[in-house]
C-alpha cells in the first residue's frame, strides 16, 4: 500500500509540470523527440513527459528596438551618424525559432546595411530632407528580408542624423543668414505696406478736401443764382404791376429815370438828361389826375 502511494505521488509530481497554461499574446513552440511538433496558442495544454519539451516561448506583441547610431557615408562623401528605431512583430513562432540565430541581432545588422545602401545614394541635403522616403524604403526592404524569419516590420523611423561638427557649424551659419534674410524681407514688406497706407490716407484726404471745396463752391454759386433770380423776379413783378396799372411807355421811362437818379446820388456825379424829360412832369400830372376816382357831378352840370 505504501508502495502504491509512493508511485502515485511520483506520478503526480511528474504530471503537474506537464500541464501548461499559455497566456494571451504568447506562443509556445513544442518539440517531440527533438523535432518540431506543434505551436501552442493561449489556453490549457498538456505535454507528454520525457517526450515533449518546450523549445521556445515567443511574445507576439509588437516590439520596439532602438539601435545604436551607425556611421554612414553620403553620395557627396560626408560621414554622419544615424540611429534608427524599428517596430516589428513576430507573426510565426516556428519560423522565428528555427529561421535564424539571434534574430534581434540579425535585424540590427540588416538595418545598418540597408541604411548604408540608401544613404549612399543620397547627398547630404537630400538626406536631411528625405526622412519619410528613407523610412518608407527601409520598412519595405526589412519587411521583405525578415519574412522568412516569421517577423513583420511595421515601421522604421530615422531617429537622429548627426553630421560632422564642421558641417553642423556651416549649417547653423546658413540658417542664421537665412533667418536674417527673412527678417529683412519682412521688415521691408512692413515698411512698404506702411508707406502704401500713408499714401492712400493722404490721397483720400486730398479727395475729401477737393470734394468739400467743390460742394462749397456749388453752394455759393447756387446762393448767388437764387439771389439774382429773386432780384429779377422782383423787377419783373414791378414791371407787371405798372402794366396792370395801364402805364404807357412814358411811365416806364420815368421809372428808369428814377433808377438813374438813385445811381447818380452823389456829390461828384453829373447827370445829362435827354430832351424828353421836359414832358415827364406834365405826363406825371396827367397820370395822377387819371388815376384819381371820378368825382360825382353836381346837379347843375
Amino acid at each position: 500500500m505504501e508502495i502504491l502511494l509512493a508511485i502515485l505521488i511520483i506520478v503526480v509530481i511528474i504530471l503537474i509540470p506537464c500541464v501548461k497554461v499559455v497566456p494571451q499574446a504568447k506562443a509556445y513552440v513544442i518539440e517531440r523527440l527533438g523535432s518540431y511538433y506543434v505551436t501552442w496558442g493561449n489556453g490549457l495544454h498538456f505535454k507528454v513527459p520525457f517526450i515533449d519539451r518546450i523549445a521556445s516561448i515567443v511574445s507576439l506583441k509588437e516590439t520596439v528596438k532602438d539601435f545604436d547610431p551607425q556611421p554612414v557615408i553620403t553620395k557627396d562623401n560626408v560621414t554622419m551618424q544615424i540611429d534608427t528605431v524599428v517596430y516589428f512583430q513576430i507573426t510565426d513562432a516556428k519560423l522565428y525559432t528555427y529561421g535564424v540565430d539571434y534574430p534581434i541581432s540579425a535585424i540590427e545588422n540588416l538595418t545598418a546595411t540597408t541604411l548604408r545602401n540608401l544613404i549612399g545614394e543620397l547627398e547630404l541635403d537630400q538626406t536631411l530632407t528625405s526622412r519619410d522616403i528613407i523610412n518608407s524604403k527601409m520598412r519595405s526592404i526589412l519587411d521583405e528580408a525578415t519574412d522568412p524569419w516569421g517577423i513583420k516590420v511595421n515601421r522604421v523611423e530615422v531617429k537622429n542624423i548627426l553630421p560632422p561638427k564642421d558641417i553642423q557649424e556651416a549649417m547653423e551659419k546658413q540658417m542664421r543668414a537665412e533667418r536674417e534674410r527673412r527678417e529683412k524681407i519682412l521688415q521691408a514688406e512692413g515698411e512698404k505696406k506702411s508707406s502704401i497706407l500713408i499714401a492712400e490716407g493722404e490721397k483720400e484726404s486730398a479727395i475729401l478736401r477737393a470734394e468739400a471745396e467743390k460742394e462749397a463752391k456749388i453752394k455759393r454759386a447756387e446762393g448767388e443764382a437764387e439771389a439774382l433770380l429773386k432780384l429779377k423776379q422782383a423787377e419783373a413783378d414791378g414791371m407787371k404791376l405798372l402794366k396792370d396799372a395801364k402805364a404807357d411807355e412814358a411811365v416806364l421811362r420815368l421809372k428808369s429815370y428814377e433808377t438813374l437818379s438813385k445811381v447818380a446820388d452823389g456829390s461828384a456825379t453829373k447827370i445829362i438828361l435827354p430832351a424828353e424829360l421836359s414832358h415827364i412832369a406834365s405826363f406825371g400830372t396827367i397820370l395822377k389826375e387819371s388815376l384819381k376816382p371820378d368825382h360825382p357831378k353836381k346837379p347843375h352840370e
